[in-house]
């Protein structure tokens, strides 16, 4: 299986990859798809260039041989719809199980992604939260309530299929944001302990986010 997982990493930080991690030994994934987002359609535009926050990625996880980062959306030209990069992941891993991972806040905004709905027709999803959490927040939300209700399966049986199934899986709950480190760097306050200290040291190097 091989397991998505997107984002603007504007800077990447333990909050994406402990749960990144989690996700990855929970399924026993091949792979986890680290796949930064070239222009966010519904948020401004990253803070730093593409080529920084690819950077920041590979720095953070050189030390994880099952981490890899794709630029696919880096690539595309215009708005990056995940459903155009499930499309490309399917077309080009014909038989492969792939996983789609989001957190839960990201779940329960899901009716307002383009064309969300045919997101399950091509992937698996692979909702996270933290322990503690109720996950049932989605029921107030029609649509999503009865995704889960006609897609939720167990984790052991991801495998048996290449998408259409939906599973929640608890990780580490780290209460850190890109933004937060944004503010600490403009406050000129230390981020130490908030990301991997190669890329503390490049946000250093760099004076981003300044």
């Amino acid at each position: 299986m091989l397991g998505i997982y997107g984002g603007t990493f504007d800077p990447v930080h333990f909050g994406h990859l402990r749960p990144a991690l989690d996700v990855l030994q929970v399924l026993n994934l091949e792979q986890m798809r680290f796949v930064p987002v070239g222009q966010p359609p519904h948020r401004e535009k990253p803070g730093v260039s593409s080529e920084h926050r690819i950077r920041m990625l590979q720095l953070a996880i050189e030390a994880e041989d099952r981490f890899e980062i794709d630029d696919r959306e880096y690539l595309r030209e215009g708005a990056s719809y995940m459903v155009d990069t499930l499309k490309s992941f399917r077309e080009q891993y014909k038989q492969t199980s792939l996983c789609l991972v989001i957190g839960y806040d990201a779940f329960l905004g899901l009716p307002g992604w383009n064309q969300w709905k045919k997101l399950i027709t091509l992937a698996h999803l692979v909702i996270t939260y933290r322990p503690g959490w109720q996950t049932t927040q989605h029921e107030a939300v029609v649509e999503l309530n009865d995704l889960v209700l006609q897609h939720q399966i167990d984790i052991g049986d991801l495998p048996g299929s290449l998408f259409g199934g939906l599973t929640f899986v608890p990780v580490t709950a780290m209460d850190i944001s890109s933004t937060l480190i944004r503010e600490k760097i403009q406050r000129g306050e230390s981020i130490t302990y908030l990301t991997p200290e190669p890329v503390a040291e490049y946000i250093q190097q760099h004076q981003l986010y300044r």
